[in-house]
Order: C-alpha cells, then structure tokens, then sequence
C-alpha cells in the first residue's frame, strides 16, 4: 500500500468519527420529523448526513432491538415508526448500563454525587413528582 492511499476495498474516511449513539439520534431525529411511518429510504433522504442505505438500515434494526422503533411491513418493504426520543433512548441506555452492574446503589450514588447543583435539583423535584409521596 502507497502512504496517503486507502488499502484496496475500503473507502477512505470522511472526516472525524462519530460519536457513540450520534447515528442513532439522528435516525431517531429524522423519524420523530416524519408524517408517519416511513421506509428506510426516506430516513435516508432526510438525515442531512451522507450515510448508505445499508448503514440507515443497521441503525434501525439495532433501534428496533432496543425497542426505540418499531416496523411493519408495508408493501415489499418495511416503514418504520419512532416509538422513543433521544432522551428515551438515553435513559435507555443508563438503565442497561445499570442493569449491568452488581453493585448498583455505588453506581447510583457515584451518578449522584457526579451531579451539578442544577442537574441535583432537577432530579430531586422528577423524582418528587414521579411519586407525590416522597416529600423531600
């Protein structure tokens, strides 16, 4: 391989990588625009991103695995339907990530006490109003 040209079967790189789940909200960012459920290809066409066709597929199966999707079939094809936001799938991911974990009340108060006073404020006054019991 000559310096400066891509090996044989791989594309060159086109710009800096994205994020970890920044696909993802964009998918789910397109599909929360959409006037329903709609094809792969639309999402395609309506990211503002160049992505494959291919690469928009992958992220909706692994949406819809999470359960932030869901498709049916329309046709000879698949129209597919945002069930979650970003901020759900986010809160998503901190459940697995907790899930995961053996110790989960370090978890929990290493998150906690990581906050900013605004965010631990914002916290309290959901958690107060998710149950109008817990008087703080």
């Amino acid at each position: 391989m000559l310096p400066g040209r891509p090996s044989a079967g791989r594309a060159p790189r086109r710009g800096p990588r994205r994020g970890q789940g920044e696909l993802e909200g964009l998918v789910l960012s397109a599909l929360g625009r959409a006037p329903g459920p709609v094809t792969a290809g639309w999402v395609q066409e309506h990211l503002g991103a160049e992505l494959a066709y291919t690469t928009v597929m992958t992220i909706l199966t692994r949406l819809q695995a999470k359960g932030a999707v869901t498709r049916e079939r329309q046709g000879r094809c698949f129209v597919w339907l945002a069930v979650s936001d970003e901020a759900g799938l986010a809160a998503l991911r901190m459940r697995r990530v907790l899930e995961g974990e053996t110790d989960r009340g370090a978890v929990l108060a290493r998150f906690v006490t990581g906050l900013s006073a605004g965010d631990e404020t914002l916290l309290r006054g959901l958690m107060a109003a998710a149950d109008p019991e817990q008087e703080a």
